[in-house]
């Protein structure tokens, strides 16, 4: 059984940067391999991560159906083909995007396939991280319905400590299961948690909150277009996250 980190939360807040940081510590304390899921459409945990994405789910709407013919195989069974040559290898983890179907439509094509994947993939990996679409939606489209670790992330700001809240009502809502619940409150004034957190906290009923605080190193990484995979072992954010997976996975 592979336990299941995904992490949620509104566009802008230091997502997909606290996901690569997660999958980074993951493989540090030698849980590996990692499966790292980028859910987001816009795809930009490969950059986080320094790998190349040669493949995405979404992409794979506009051919499978003409392949498959020509190839006299079913399209499920080419699916699985496509998703297995899609699968980047690096050190330590291993990565699957969905990105964007290619032309006009919804994305329910790419979902299903994404969950296909995500079934068929997950008991292959003791862990895996899946860096969920920033906002609130991706949650209703219910890619997955049961995690062993949600972690909702946020910044400081008033609006953002009500988006968790709302968060964890549509998950309750959509009925997705999980077995811990970490709220993370990204870029705080002196790493302190703004006076809304405890009633946050209390309302979603989170085992642990954790005030972050900005960083000049993820920064400077992120203006020079590095991977934040690159910050340094001694960098106190990347020592946060590491002490809680450490936590965490006892």
């Amino acid at each position: 059984m592979s336990c299941l980190f995904a992490l949620s939360g509104k566009g802008g807040v230091g997502k997909t940067t606290l996901a690569s940081l997660f999958i980074r510590s993951l493989t540090e304390l030698g849980k590996t391999p990692v499966l790292a899921i980028d859910a987001d459409p816009n795809s930009c945990l490969a950059d986080m991560l320094g790998v190349k994405i040669h493949f995405t789910i979404g992409s794979a709407r506009e051919t499978v159906r003409d392949e498959a013919e020509a190839q006299k195989i079913s399209k499920q069974e080419l699916l699985r083909m496509k998703i297995a040559q899609g699968l980047v290898e690096s050190s330590g983890f291993d990565m699957i995007s969905m990105g964007r179907p290619e032309g006009p439509g919804c994305y329910c094509y790419a979902n299903n396939v994404l969950k296909m994947a995500i079934k068929e993939l997950s008991d292959q990996y003791p862990y895996v991280v899946l860096d969920n679409e920033a906002g609130l939606e991706n949650l209703s489209r219910r890619i997955v319905q049961s995690v062993d670790v949600l972690v909702l992330v946020s910044d400081a700001s008033n609006a953002g400590m009500n988006t968790l809240e709302r968060l964890y009502s549509l998950v309750r809502e959509m009925g997705v299961g999980f077995r811990k619940l970490i709220l993370l409150v990204n870029r705080t004034r002196g790493g302190e948690l703004p006076e809304s957190a405890v009633r946050v906290q209390n309302s979603t009923g989170a085992q642990k909150i954790l005030a972050l605080p900005y960083d000049e190193e993820i920064a400077r990484l992120a203006e020079e277009s590095r991977p934040v995979w690159e910050v340094s072992g001694s960098n106190p954010i990347y020592r946060t996250i590491l002490e809680l997976i450490s936590e965490v996975i006892k």
